[in-house]
């Protein structure tokens, strides 16, 4: 707990090292894949708390919301996230923890969300998994009723939940059966109405087109860097079209 508080207080500082410039226009490199981040599900909580000028978010991942490094965490996608959002909402107070360790299934994180709930007190939970199930081969039934129990505990706590699936990675692309654990995140996004930001078509989409090298990615902190980036900026696009509030309807006209 002392480590994800810690963390917490980190995120709410400015954002430092290569990355502590005004996050500005989203760069070309990352607007190829802007036509992949699609959402058509609101999220009312996040709305009402950019009414009412505070937002607090918690990110719940495995090791491929990290980044190395002594800048690490200030260059990794969720503190890009709160950098985009905090100038997509001026005036708005935007905070931002985490809690991001390697090797844990989608169980695994659920048993410790009420913890870092009950910490954060967020509006919105970010939750990055899929990858750890598919390389221990997690039954997929297991898999969804994790993934439903963890959205509905976020849900019973006040927040809005984001899923995010796998990153991309030539490397391991053929070890691990990710399309599957894929598939079902999708599946379980549908019928709990929870928007899902599709990170690995993303990802992918830049490694086939050579946006990015992601086979020099893993060893090029650079290049992650960018990547982290863009993932950041992106999925604060998708948060931003979500929480839009409804236009009130329009008057009828005058007979």
């Amino acid at each position: 707990m002392i480590g994800r508080v810690l963390l917490l207080l980190a995120l709410q500082l400015p954002v430092g090292a290569a990355m502590a410039q005004s996050v500005g226009d989203m760069p070309a490199e990352c607007r190829v894949a802007e036509h992949l981040v699609e959402n058509g599900i609101p999220l009312p909580r996040v709305t009402k708390a950019i009414a009412n000028k505070r937002l607090s978010i918690l990110v719940v991942g495995a090791g491929s919301s990290l980044l190395p490094g002594p800048n690490g965490a200030q260059n990794a996608y969720p503190a890009r996230l709160r950098a985009a959002l905090a100038e997509k909402f001026p005036g708005v107070e935007i905070s931002l923890a985490t809690d991001v360790k390697a090797r844990r299934t989608a169980l695994e994180m659920v048993k410790v969300l009420p913890e870092d709930i009950a910490a954060a007190k967020p509006e919105l939970v970010v939750w990055q998994t899929g990858t750890v199930d598919a390389m221990q081969g997690v039954d997929q039934d297991e898999f969804s009723q994790a993934l439903g129990k963890g959205i509905a505990k976020a849900r019973a706590a006040g927040a809005d939940v984001v899923l995010v699936n796998s990153q991309y990675s030539p490397r391991t692309d053929a070890m691990i059966a990710l399309g599957s654990y894929g598939e079902t995140l999708r599946w379980v996004a549908v019928q709990r109405e929870v928007p899902l930001f599709d990170r690995f078509s993303v990802m992918k989409l830049w490694g086939d087109l050579g946006t990015f090298d992601l086979y020099s990615a893993t060893k090029k902190l650079d290049i992650a860097g960018r990547v982290h980036d863009c993932i950041g900026r992106l999925l604060a696009d998708l948060i931003v079209a979500a929480a839009k509030p409804e236009a009130p309807p329009a008057p009828a006209p005058d007979k």
